[in-house]
């Protein structure tokens, strides 16, 4: 349910194809029937490009770089000074590009505009990472990304030092408010999950200690924290079974992070990691 952070070129193989239909679509969307403005250059005019950023961050984004240009021009050739989880520093060179100047100069929107977003979700997890690295929790993501890079800014995420949560609705169980209302309580609904698709992790959703003692009774491999307070995470965490982990979910911000982290749960999700991201300042200069 989770994916091990910092571990550089070990993007699972299954997402491969998603990293070449995104970038498809991206560029089918950006140039369209054609990019009139690169007719203006000769067809035959060679250039070089460097890209920098601009600020500090956490590198990310390399395979779709590598992407557009492979399916733009594979010509072009990407000269890379970083990799994927790597530190990067105001003006520090990222990679260059050798080609055809049409292509640079038709791709160079694409490919940053993956770079740089996927940098900015990288950044922003290494932030939060940093805050709670004097405990044992894990930071997870969430299904809040952006539509169409789900694979791609869960990627990010470890980049940055923070771990995945289920990748969609199709991997893991997550039992919520109105699944246990609609299954008809929350051992009925933990009950089914484990015959439709053994072997598949059951997390359920409780919103106080009343459910919280529901879902250890019904044997839950996960049991998610709603908006509990301190004092109900730290209860939690005594009463709980061996083998049950525990995910505290709402309300985590800046200031609830480190206290949620002391309070000794397993994991807590973050929808922020994905969903207030901001792109890091990055610049192509041609030449």
């Amino acid at each position: 349910m989770e994916t091990p952070a910092n571990l550089k070129n070990t993007m699972p193989n299954e997402w491969q194809a998603d990293v070449q239909r995104v970038v498809r679509w991206a560029l089918e969307e950006d140039i369209g029937a054609g990019d009139i403005t690169a007719q203006l250059i000769p067809p035959s005019s060679l250039a070089a490009a460097s890209i920098i950023t601009r600020e500090a961050g956490i590198f990310c984004g390399r395979a779709w770089a590598e992407e557009v240009f492979r399916q733009l021009d594979p010509d072009v050739q990407l000269l890379w000074q970083v990799e994927d989880g790597d530190p990067v520093v105001p003006n520090q060179l990222l990679f260059e590009l050798k080609g055809a100047a049409r292509s640079l100069l038709t791709g160079e929107r694409t490919a940053l505009n993956f770079v740089q977003t996927l940098s900015g979700v990288a950044t922003l997890s290494d932030g939060y990472r940093q805050k709670v690295a004097h405990t044992q929790v894990k930071l997870l993501d969430t299904r809040k990304t952006l539509p169409g890079l789900r694979t791609a800014q869960k990627w990010a995420v470890t980049c940055g030092g923070c771990f995945n949560h289920r990748i969609g609705l199709y991997d893991a169980f997550l039992i919520k408010e109105n699944h246990i209302l609609a299954a008809g309580g929350i051992l009925p609904a933990v009950q089914q999950a484990r015959q439709l698709a053994p072997g598949k992790p059951v997390e359920v959703e409780v919103e106080d200690l009343s459910e919280y003692e529901q879902a250890l009774s019904a044997r839950a491999d996960i049991i998610m924290l709603d908006n509990f307070s301190y004092s109900d995470l730290k209860k939690a965490v005594q009463m709980r079974a061996e083998g049950v982990r525990l995910e505290a979910s709402g309300n985590v911000t800046d200031e609830t992070l480190i206290p949620i982290a002391e309070t000794g749960v397993d994991f807590i999700s973050i929808g922020a990691l994905t969903k207030h991201v901001r792109a890091l300042d990055l610049s192509m200069r041609l030449g």
